[in-house]
């Protein structure tokens, strides 16, 4: 199967997934134990103001035409009026979205980059004191609280040491905006001292998520590894006399790299929905952050939209990373 047909068949699910989404998403605003007319009119709205609230937002319709007029609504961009910002929440979405992709996107390549080594080394040497030293440290990953995490690192690197900043995404004015993520604005404009503010500001929230993420690619590395080496191909391989060098980084490399590379991409849709708790307890001016504010204010149209963009963004990178798989192994591209 070629590049473009693999896009396309990608594509014609990326519809219905968004339908289903939007269902989902729907009826679960509809059964929330709160009056959306109240929401939008205040708790101090008379009877005849809530009337008027709902036939202005149809919210006197049956639940079908509700829904069909909140499609239409999404398809154009149109996700209402965020009552915590009282602006358009589309416009909240695409102001803290960067902030979040920053944190995401830093936070998967740590992960890569620790995670990755140290699952080859695992697998390459499975059951010696090295591997079962790394497994042990890659459960505790996984069991440590993210929230936890956090505040030992802002103790002791910013409150103890004070080496790091304990909060916020930059200090004084930011770079001037053209992707509006601060390091790579920061290197656009050659400017080193906001370059280093932007990593240090990085550094603590970018960690605490990098944490679990890296615990889980080096275990799937390792399985990856583990299976690669065991096959018959190795096996083959080893019997035609190549050197154990030329057979790691040649074969057991590549091949094992499948399963870490959709792990990357999974791992990097959770965490761009799970960076809520991170972007709470550093003040990361992110999605996150807009969606915990939102559900104190019951915002219920601000949660919305924060979970269908969050949705969408899951749906693009699986493509993305469907189309990494088919370049590292063309034979598994369906």
């Amino acid at each position: 199967m070629n590049w473009l047909s693999l896009v396309a068949n990608r594509l014609i699910w990326f519809l219905p997934t968004m339908l289903g989404l939007l269902a989902i998403v729907f009826i679960l605003s509809r059964v929330v134990p709160i009056d959306p007319a109240l929401l939008a009119a205040g708790e101090n709205a008379t009877a005849e103001q809530l009337q008027q609230v709902r036939e202005r937002f149809g919210f006197d319709k049956p639940l079908p035409v509700q829904f069909l007029r909140y499609v239409l609504d999404v398809a154009q961009g149109n996700f209402g009026i965020s009552l915590f910002t009282q602006q358009p929440i589309i416009h909240d979405l695409v102001a803290r979205l960067p902030a979040t992709l920053e944190l995401t996107l830093v936070a998967v390549l740590v992960a890569a980059l620790v995670g990755i080594p140290l699952g080859v080394l695992c697998g390459l040497n499975r059951n010696s004191w090295l591997d079962h030293i790394l497994r042990v440290v890659t459960v505790s990953g996984l069991a440590v609280a993210s929230f936890w995490f956090a505040m030992q690192l802002q103790f002791l690197f910013s409150m103890k040491l004070g080496w790091l900043p304990l909060s916020g995404r930059i200090e004084g004015f930011p770079p001037t905006p053209v992707t509006n993520l601060m390091v790579v604005d920061a290197l656009i404009e050659g400017d080193g001292d906001m370059l280093g503010d932007a990593l240090r500001h990085l550094a603590l929230p970018a960690l605490t998520l990098a944490l679990p993420a890296a615990a889980t690619v080096v275990r799937f590395t390792r399985n990856g590894v583990i299976g690669v080496i065991n096959s018959p191909s190795v096996a083959y391989q080893k019997a035609m006399g190549f050197p154990r060098r030329v057979i790691v980084w040649k074969y057991v490399l590549r091949m094992a790299m499948t399963a870490t590379v959709t792990q990357l991409g999974l791992i990097f849709g959770i965490l761009l929905a799970g960076a809520v708790v991170v972007e709470t307890v550093f003040d990361w001016p992110g999605l996150g952050a807009y969606a915990v504010r939102s559900i104190l204010q019951s915002d219920y149209n601000a949660v919305m939209g924060f979970t269908l963009c969050t949705g969408a963004l899951f749906v693009f990178i699986n493509l993305l990373v469907d189309l990494l798989q088919a370049a590292i192994d063309p034979r598994g591209a369906t």
